[in-house]
């Protein structure tokens, strides 16, 4: 396990390795993680999955009553209170989206907030229990949610530019076969630049957690350790986002062909979409931290366990966060 290895090590842990320790580490630790998953991650995988499902409903009552609209002629009655019908409609859906994704930002930066705390402790072998994971993660969150904010407006401009080069040779060249092909050539870097942005913002994730550097610092302190350490990084995110994008398919297909389906598929595809879904989340999670304490090993910047300790303490209800000198007394060479 993580903790029982030297921190030189590390660095040369690969893909199947840091699975194999992501896993080790959650088995050796079940009750701790049990609880966390119970607390945080199963409502975070129930809202995910209930938010496709309503979202559904919601847009398919709006598109059957804008097709009874279509046949309904404009100024009578029955126009009119459909009209009202399917404005309420789309203010019910977009409320509902807000609110969905409120309440997972919230449970997402707890989560994170409490698994990576945890292994933590586990990392530098410090006591540690459910109650100490929950007084803590408060605190954290504030940090997490400043990242969160900054990761967010690096992805929406990456993504605005991103779009507007996409679609700028299909507007001079149109659909035919010489636009698509330069669309598909800047495709496939965009792509690539997206999971790139994807894996700082994870590892800046880790890094506001266990460092003094948050926001915009900790996503600059992230690009510095994931070089040298991508490929396989990279590797283990793809993993994980395959992994979510099968199961958000299987249980979007339950949900469109609901009716069409035996009571047993009715029942055991949620289940199982639900059970798989928590399992990926939990793992991501421990996987990411591994992989942040993977790349500091990488980089030789030894961190000292009696000092990580130290600023784990909840000292008067005070969270203190790990200081980089802390982080970095000094580096180690192979």
């Amino acid at each position: 396990m993580i903790m029982d290895r030297e921190q030189e090590e590390l660095q040369f842990l690969g893909f199947f390795g840091i699975l194999k320790e992501s896993l080790k580490i959650i088995c050796s630790w079940p009750k701790i993680f049990t609880q966390i998953t119970l607390s945080f991650i199963f409502p975070l995988s129930f809202i995910f999955l209930a938010h496709i499902q309503i979202s559904h409903l919601i847009f398919a009552n709006i598109l059957n009553n804008q097709d009874a609209l279509s046949y309904t002629q404009a100024g009578t009655p029955g126009y009119d209170k459909l009209s009202d019908v399917i404005s309420s409609e789309w203010i019910a859906f977009w409320l509902f989206k807000a609110a969905y994704f409120t309440f997972l930002l919230i449970l997402s930066l707890l989560s994170t907030s409490a698994v990576v705390y945890t292994i933590a402790c586990i990392y530098t072998g410090k006591e540690t229990s459910f109650r100490k994971v929950i007084s803590v993660v408060p605190k954290v969150w504030k940090r997490l949610f400043v990242t969160f904010l900054w990761s967010f407006a690096i992805v929406f401009v990456y993504d605005v530019a991103s779009g507007v080069l996409l679609l700028l040779p299909l507007a001079v060249l149109g659909f035919g076969g010489l636009g698509m092909s330069v669309f598909v050539l800047l495709f496939v870097p965009y792509l690539s630049g997206l999971v790139y942005v994807s894996l700082v913002w994870q590892l800046a994730s880790v890094v506001s957690v266990l460092e003094d550097d948050y926001g915009i610092k900790a996503m600059k302190k992230s690009r510095a350790l994931i070089k040298g350490k991508i490929g396989v990084a990279a590797a283990v995110f793809l993993v994980l986002v395959v992994s979510f994008i099968g199961i958000q398919a299987v249980f979007e297909m339950g949900v469109l062909f609901y009716w069409s389906m035996s009571v047993e598929m009715r029942i055991g595809i949620p289940v199982l979409c639900f059970l798989m879904l928590f399992n990926v989340m939990l793992f991501g999670l421990v996987a990411q931290t591994v992989i942040y304490l993977v790349c500091k090993s990488y980089h030789h910047e030894n961190i000292d366990k009696s000092c990580l300790a130290d600023h784990l303490q909840v000292y008067l209800g005070e969270y203190v966060p790990l200081k980089a000198k802390d982080v970095q007394l000094e580096q180690f060479h192979v």
